[in-house]
């Protein structure tokens, strides 16, 4: 009779968790966005002012302004050709920008495709590389093979890793799409303690852990 009030409390347990994770996945995936891109585009600005180029900041002015205008697959196509033919700094951001403008058109695969361009092309820094991962992660965590993406998360968690904060992140929502309730708790505990973590992850991460309880 136990083994059957146990096998209960696992499935309220699983069910539990999946809906957490329907209630807060997509939080946590906006958040990340925010924080890597947010870091990125620092990076990517300090990049392309080493080496400006009136026509190319002429051309990523026009992508941008064609993105906030609610244009995003014409400012993927501009980007796009940008990062063929723009100086490399400035290219590779332009990359990064036209897979977000490819994403807010709904074409996550080629967004994706972007991504994992970057994250084999052995020209680009190891930084880039690791962002460009994080995201191909982010857009297919909902349908991709979890085995594969822990396996590339994991050395996105080391504790000298740029990114870490939000390969984190990627973990805990990972582990509470596939049901693992102690390895979500863990992830979400580590974000909530670690005062050097973005105020956002943390509040995100103490909200979950709130409703994950003991």
């Amino acid at each position: 009779m136990s083994d059957i009030f146990q096998e209960i409390d696992e499935e309220v347990r699983r069910d539990r968790l999946h809906k957490v994770w329907k209630d807060y996945g997509g939080y946590i995936m906006a958040g990340v966005v925010a924080i890597v891109l947010g870091v990125s585009a620092s990076v990517g600005w300090r990049e392309y002012s080493k080496q400006r180029q009136e026509a190319d900041s002429d051309r990523f002015v026009e992508a941008t302004a064609l993105a906030a205008s609610g244009k995003p697959a014409e400012a993927a196509a501009v980007f796009q050709a940008l990062s063929d033919e723009a100086a490399d700094g400035y290219a590779l951001f332009a990359r990064f920008r036209a897979a977000d403008a490819l994403k807010d058109s709904g074409d996550i695969d080629g967004a994706v495709q972007i991504f994992e361009g970057i994250t084999t092309d052995p020209a680009v820094d190891d930084l880039y590389r690791d962002l460009a991962t994080l995201l191909a992660i982010m857009h297919t965590i909902d349908g991709g093979d979890p085995e594969v993406m822990r396996a590339r998360l994991t050395p996105l968690l080391a504790d000298n890793a740029v990114w870490r904060h939000s390969a984190r992140e990627l973990s805990g929502a990972l582990a509470l799409r596939t049901g693992d309730r102690e390895l979500a708790k863990t992830e979400f505990q580590k974000l909530a303690d670690n005062l050097l973590v973005p105020p956002g992850a943390r509040a995100r991460a103490a909200e979950i852990l709130k409703i994950l309880g003991d």
